[in-house]
């Protein structure tokens, strides 16, 4: 069994990563980018993983995977803080309606034309799917150990969040600009942009660019799009039990991910706000860094050599997928809007 002093080194590593990731973040230039610290973690990671950690490997390797695993779920369970049931109620029954319309269009659509028409496999489309379609790097995270899957396809899946993510959320508010003469209001923009953006900071800052209100509105929407992650993971975790011969878990035998559980019960205990705001603040923080942590432990494990063996098919599933987002991703929120207003 591995013990503390096995794990220190790797673990200290993981978050020292974490902890300059986290600076990284709060600098203009990347707040300006939208890079959040999760995507910055595994890109330093790599850098490291691909470099010097070869020196660091033997006595790192126990708490790098401790961080990959243990603080992933810890990191998710705790992400509930973040969230309360109040925050579903600002954007009313249009906005959850079109965040699970967005969600549910996206990610079949991923598995459909991945598998059948790129041919790709299974844990890469899974993993592409559910970053465009929920919440970027967070949401593919939390989906590696759901399906067991390599380092490598988790550093593609965060690569195409990272580039469509990012050319998101400077084209939104430019075709705001554009169609804004048709009267779309500032809190309609906004809702578009929280079930369409990938990441949180990415829907902040395209949010942002038009106005404070849209920016609250955009942030309230992806979060409600962030708590639909529970019961995916769920619902996918029940589909890979049921298909014959599965490679992941066993056929009839599902394998509950307790802690997409736990992050729901965490985000309902939030909701009654039981803790002072100082606490939630820190907790928020602790968890901050444990997701930082987790995704650099990743972004170290992950070598180039396998990215480049990807290809380029990825990049094209989640450049459909990224234009499903604009044309399928505004049409739904102009039909429910229009449907029940």
């Amino acid at each position: 069994m591995t013990n503390l002093r096995q794990i220190l080194p790797g673990l200290a590593l993981a978050i020292a990563l974490a902890i300059a990731a986290l600076y990284a973040a709060e600098l203009p230039a990347m707040k300006h980018l939208g890079f959040s610290a999760l995507t910055i973690a595994i890109i330093g990671g790599m850098l490291i993983g691909n470099s010097v950690y070869r020196f660091v490997a033997q006595t790192s390797h126990h708490g790098i995977q401790f961080s990959k695993q243990k603080l992933l779920r810890l990191g998710i369970i705790l992400f509930g803080f973040k969230l309360t049931f109040q925050d579903i109620a600002a954007v009313g029954f249009a906005g959850v309606l079109i965040d699970t319309l967005v969600l549910c269009s996206t990610f079949l659509l991923a598995f459909r034309i991945g598998r059948k028409y790129l041919g790709m496999d299974e844990q890469s489309v899974i993993l592409i799917g559910a970053g465009s379609s929920i919440c970027g790097a967070a949401a593919i995270l939390a989906t590696e150990p759901v399906i067991k899957a390599h380092a490598e396809k988790v550093a593609v899946a965060v690569a195409t969040v990272v580039v469509f993510g990012t050319v998101a959320m400077f084209l939104w508010p430019a075709l705001y600009q554009l169609f804004s003469h048709l009267g779309i209001s500032e809190f309609h923009y906004g809702v578009f942009a929280g079930s369409t953006i990938h990441e949180v900071a990415q829907a902040v800052a395209a949010g942002k660019s038009v106005s404070e209100a849209a920016m609250t509105t955009a942030v309230i929407t992806k979060m409600i799009r962030v708590m639909m992650l529970a019961p995916f993971l769920i619902a996918l975790s029940s589909w890979l039990a049921a298909k014959p011969h599965g490679s992941h878990q066993q056929k009839g035998r599902i394998a509950i991910p307790w802690f997409a559980v736990a992050f729901l019960a965490v985000a309902a205990f939030n909701s009654f706000n039981l803790l002072p705001a100082a606490w939630v603040s820190a907790i928020v923080s602790l968890d901050n860094l444990l997701l930082a942590a987790a995704m650099g432990a990743l972004g170290i494990t992950t070598h180039f050599s396998a990215i480049r063996q990807a290809g380029a098919k990825p990049m094209l599933l989640a450049s459909i997928l990224f234009g499903w987002l604009i044309v399928g991703g505004g049409l739904i929120n102009f039909g429910v809007s229009h449907l029940l207003h």
